[in-house]
């Protein structure tokens, strides 16, 4: 992936969640709060993120641990197929966290070594989704409390999306000054 792509996709994102947030007709609160429980979600979520880093772990080489890959392979399966039975409760978020992690790996390889310092509008955005990531993973009931704060007042609501929005076109400007 490019420079170009790995920050127009995020700002592309941002901007279509920020429409969402601010359109007052739509129906983005019922969607993301159902979203939380949904076994709909929960598989496709955590089918994507678990195959993909499964994948990943394919692709190990003798440095990373490549002699060891089918053993681990078997492993994340098994953690991912007994997931299902054992943490039920808001595993879509942990889905959605996984592939959040995944998708900010490839974003910040498209990142690396790269020249141009306003690529940092991009890296630095990426972080902070990489530490809501990794706070949600571990406590994924706090997705659910956001949920309720967010959608209790609309201000808050057109806050965010407006954020979200102009953010979004930054990084789509951003990315058409490479």
């Amino acid at each position: 992936m490019s420079l170009y792509t790995a920050t127009l996709l995020p700002g592309i994102i941002l901007v279509v969640l920020g429409v969402l947030l601010l359109w007052e007709k739509s129906n983005f609160e019922t969607l993301a709060k159902a979203s939380l429980r949904s076994l709909a979600f929960t598989f496709i979520t955590m089918g994507f993120g678990s195959g993909w880093f499964i994948f990943e772990v394919s692709q190990l080489g003798v440095a990373d641990f490549g002699q060891y890959r089918n053993y681990l392979f078997i492993l994340f399966l098994g953690i991912t197929l007994l997931s299902f039975v054992f943490v039920k409760d808001f595993l879509s978020v942990r889905g959605a966290v996984i592939l959040g992690l995944m998708f900010a790996k490839v974003l910040l390889e498209a990142a690396y070594m790269q020249d141009p310092p306003s690529r940092l509008f991009m890296v630095s955005f990426v972080y902070l989704c990489i530490i809501f990531a990794l706070y949600l993973g571990v406590v994924p009931y706090k997705m659910r409390d956001f949920l309720n704060w967010l959608f209790a007042r609309r201000r808050r609501v057109n806050s965010f999306g407006f954020f979200f929005a102009l953010y979004g076109l930054l990084l789509c400007g951003v990315a058409f000054s490479y």
